[in-house]
């Protein structure tokens, strides 16, 4: 549960937004003065803090500033004055945004968690296979691209994804991809070849290099 420290000294505001951001499961603890919402942001470190800019002892503007010095915890500024200038000293002093009063509190919770949204750290990508046999569907991925193969292409290549490393002479590979080996010739075999790394060279051209040739004995695939 993220905590959100609410620094508001008009209680029905406060009220009626500790409410809304509590029924959106947010933890809140609410002071109404600036000298009390430091000492809270210190001793208890926030996730999100909301401040008005209009505090008893000192304002808004003034708490921010304070507050990054020590820390880039997301920042939202209430107003009751609708002055360009409050706004842009606000944003220039690190806020993130800001909501002029009167304000909706379920704008204000919206506001807030699309400012967490872009603060959050993108969790990195699983990184996608070179290739991919998916040999319950008969098909070959490259970079996550499904390959258009004929069924020729995709016997040979399977075949040497059976077993990467592996050098296979073209006789092997004849009769791995051809029901009647005999009536192809070992060239077949070459021209297919070159077609599979045509079309894994659309893709990757590191894919493409992965089929080796080993001169006087065949084909070998090379991860």
């Amino acid at each position: 549960m993220l905590s959100i420290l609410v620094v508001e000294d008009e209680s029905a505001i406060a009220d009626t937004l500790i409410y809304a951001l509590e029924t959106e499961k947010f933890e809140v603890t609410h002071v109404s003065t600036a000298a009390d919402g430091l000492e809270h942001f210190q001793s208890h470190d926030p996730d999100f803090a909301v401040l008005d800019i209009g505090l008893p002892d000192y304002t808004g503007l003034d708490l921010c500033r304070r507050i990054r010095e020590v820390s880039n915890v997301p920042i939202l500024f209430l107003t009751a004055r609708d002055s360009e200038i409050d706004q842009i000293l606000g944003l220039e002093l690190g806020a993130d945004d800001y909501v002029t009063k009167p304000f909706s509190p379920r704008a204000v919770v919206a506001r807030i968690r699309a400012i967490l949204r872009r603060g959050k750290p993108e969790e990195p990508k699983a990184p996608t296979a070179l290739l991919h046999h998916a040999t319950d569907t008969m098909s070959i991925t490259c970079c996550g691209n499904l390959l258009d193969l004929t069924a020729h292409e995709y016997k040979l290549l399977a075949t040497f994804l059976e077993k990467p490393g592996r050098v296979f002479t073209r006789d092997q590979l004849l009769e791995k991809a051809w029901d009647d080996p005999g009536s192809a010739m070992d060239r077949t075999i070459d021209a297919h070849i070159k077609s599979l790394r045509a079309k894994l060279r659309q893709h990757s051209e590191d894919a493409a290099e992965t089929i080796q040739t080993r001169r006087g004995l065949g084909y070998a695939l090379v991860l």
